[in-house]
């Protein structure tokens, strides 16, 4: 079994929404990783930060990655920092990847000030390119295909990732 599409991204970049919107235009199911670790821990990602520190959460999410991509075969989102992982780069290649890249001024917009992120607390901006700076190349590195979100609508990334899933059938 493996997902019939993988998409990772920063945070703001709208890889649920698109997850959910894509698996129901496809017929298939969803699922995120954030919410795996979420429903395995017993707590919301943000506690499982603050409780337990990042490293732990990168621990689970590396398990969540690699449970995900055996077991699920629809349309699977995740979280922003999944790529940090070795391991689940990694575990990516051969998955069909798309990564939804997302300029600074629009991600800074969509996400704003939400607390439930806990590596973007304090100044939202720089943390977010600071994050988005590191990240960058590991996206690239995984990703089958990009999908620039800053100026689309949520129905149009889904169109345009639903395109590429077409051409490479």
């Amino acid at each position: 079994m493996s997902p019939l599409l993988v998409l990772v991204g920063p945070p703001g970049a709208g890889k649920t929404t698109t997850a959910r919107a894509v698996a129901r235009r496809l017929g298939t199911t969803f699922r995120d990783t954030d919410q795996d670790i979420a429903e395995l821990a017993g707590a919301e990602v943000s506690e499982i930060f603050i409780d337990h520190g990042e490293q732990h959460f990168r621990e689970l999410e590396e398990q969540a990655v690699a449970t995900a991509l055996v077991e699920h075969d629809g349309v699977l989102a995740l979280g922003g920092g999944a790529v940090l992982s070795e391991k689940s780069r990694q575990l990516l290649t051969g998955h069909r990847v798309v990564f939804l890249d997302v300029g600074l001024a629009a991600a800074v917009s969509r996400v704003g000030m939400n607390s439930n992120r806990p590596l973007l607390l304090g100044n939202v901006r720089s943390q977010l390119k600071g994050l988005m700076d590191r990240r960058r190349p590991l996206y690239d590195e995984v990703a089958r295909f990009t999908v620039v979100t800053d100026t689309l609508q949520p129905a149009e990334v889904v169109d345009r990732v639903l395109q590429l899933v077409e051409e490479d059938a």
